[in-house]
């Protein structure tokens, strides 16, 4: 205890002169940055202070796939091919990470066989799902990340990841040939399940992209997503516990998307913080430095009088050849009797200029 008290009584002197003592940036006081030097050019960062454009529109679609879960698309005797689109709102955080609100709509189409008797009763079972998802999404660039300081070819491929969480929105419908057909008699119908987009409906998104950088304006992407529902009715396989849901012990049904999409890059910049790399800005700026011939010019003027001091500060310009001079350029005279001592016949005795400088006895 007593230990303690002494760590604690010779610890916050410390940290309380290590907080008053640090160093302040005096550039500004209106911004002051307590992270930086005293060298730091500190300023608002503000819409003229940009640099890239950050904001972006991003627009694709391809195919969809249900593919863990009761009832799949993907079967070995055939491919049962759905469809997404997309439409996202895109801000860049940083040259690494960026945020996106994204709004998918898409459709698969899966197929399933129940076991034993039910399933050569009911055959085939065929069923849809067509989904509403809003979800933010995360989007880091790890080729910006990762991308090495002696890389100088041009930076127009970008492998991103992506991950997301949101709510959705989807309706289900299975058909077979028992129990889930339209039928008069007996009375039947075809499984239908519907599931509002509400907080009850998160689901969960992760997966991949490859840019291309095609212009200023413009990005090209193939993005491949695995989407998880979370929700044991997503795949078509009706009501939960119910028969076609028990075929996989698997709770939550699971969807592949495969997409091709279009990014317009907005803003008046020349180009985006996504395809800046500060690192090779720095280095390129080092390089520049350490290569640039740098011609050191010493008396622009010239020296008129070769007197050891450049015209541009001689306060003397016609020296005489041969007489020590100061700093200034003006000829010395160590007695200030007005003969420099180039002539002083008697350097630290003053005398009259008549006599060379020397006293009259």
């Amino acid at each position: 205890m007593k230990l303690g008290l002494l760590l604690l009584a010779t610890t916050l002197p410390i940290a309380a002169f290590a907080q008053s003592s640090s160093t302040t940036v005096n550039s500004s006081t209106e911004y002051p940055n307590t992270f930086s030097s005293g060298s730091a050019n500190v300023q608002p960062f503000d819409n003229k202070a940009r640099r890239f454009r950050d904001w972006s529109i991003s627009v694709g679609g391809g195919a969809a796939f249900m593919v863990h879960s009761d009832l799949k698309s993907l079967r070995k005797d055939k491919t049962n091919w759905g469809y997404n689109a997309y439409v996202s709102i895109d801000k860049q955080i940083s040259h690494t990470f960026g945020l996106s609100l994204i709004y998918t709509k898409g459709e698969t189409k899966q197929t399933g066989q129940l076991s034993g008797a039910a399933g050569a009763a009911a055959g085939v079972a065929t069923a849809t799902t067509q989904f509403d998802q809003l979800a933010l999404m995360g989007d880091i660039n790890f080729s910006n990340l990762l991308r090495r300081v002696d890389n100088h070819s041009p930076y127009r491929w970008a492998f991103h990841g992506y991950m997301g969480i949101g709510l959705q929105a989807f309706r289900t419908s299975l058909h077979d040939n028992n129990e889930n057909r339209w039928s008069d008699n007996p009375k039947r119908i075809p499984s239908f399940v519907r599931q509002p987009l509400d907080i009850g409906s998160v689901y969960y998104q992760g997966g991949f992209g490859l840019k291309y950088n095609v212009s200023k304006l413009i990005d090209v992407e193939a993005r491949t997503m695995y989407i998880v529902s979370g929700d044991d009715e997503f795949d078509g396989g009706g009501p939960a516990y119910t028969e076609y849901n028990m075929l996989n012990p698997r709770k939550s049904d699971n969807a592949w998307t495969v997409s091709l999409g279009v990014s317009f890059k907005l803003g008046k910049h020349l180009s985006h913080l996504a395809w800046h790399d500060p690192l090779q800005e720095a280095y390129y700026k080092t390089s520049v430095l350490e290569n640039a011939t740098t011609d050191l010019v010493v008396c622009e003027k010239g020296d008129a009088d070769n007197d050891g001091v450049c015209d541009d500060w001689d306060r003397q310009l016609d020296t005489p050849a041969g007489a020590r001079v100061d700093g200034a350029g003006v000829a010395l005279d160590m007695d200030l009797d007005g003969v420099i001592d180039l002539y002083d016949k008697c350097v630290t005795v003053p005398g009259p200029v008549e006599n060379n400088g020397c006293p009259i006895k």
